[in-house]
């Protein structure tokens, strides 16, 4: 065990833990985070994405020691301490843009991260940074609407 310091969804935290557990356990089961979800365990399909230091990372096979002083933020994270959601999280209910919701955290989190980094990101540029999100119920066409439209706000 060994005492990691990080900030997580602006918070401080020290997580007395093993070095090598993945940031994807140390966020659920320590943490009781659960916007991030385990999909594949290989970083293929996106569900287990976080904002690291502001880019999207897939937690699911990163060691906890790897972000030792860093900035993590879950979907939790992304509200407002006002309690108003992040501009994508809200184009993403108006727009009705998740059915089973399980790829849902990782298309938000990708959203954020490209449109903080170009806030006028094209749809190609947005379509290439969700090329790693795995959808299977097929709603990737309302995905889309959501996050242009909150390219907008």
């Amino acid at each position: 065990m060994e005492t990691i310091s990080l900030t997580v969804n602006g918070n401080p935290v020290q997580l007395d833990i093993d070095p090598a557990t993945p940031l994807l356990y140390a966020l659920r089961e320590e943490l009781q985070l659960n916007g991030p979800k385990f999909g594949c365990g290989l970083q293929q399909c996106g569900a287990c994405m976080v904002l690291l230091d502001g880019e999207a990372t897939p937690s699911c096979v990163l060691p906890i020691a790897a972000v030792e002083g860093k900035e993590v933020t879950t979907l939790e994270g992304l509200a407002g301490k006002d309690g108003k959601l992040h501009p994508v999280q809200q184009a993403f209910l108006e727009e009705q843009a998740a059915q089973c919701g399980y790829c849902l955290n990782g298309m938000v989190i990708n959203a954020v991260s490209v449109l903080d980094a170009n806030p006028s990101a094209t749809e190609a540029e947005i379509r290439e940074a969700l090329d790693i999100n795995i959808c299977r119920c097929g709603t990737h066409s309302r995905i889309l609407n959501a996050i242009l439209k909150s390219r907008k706000s």
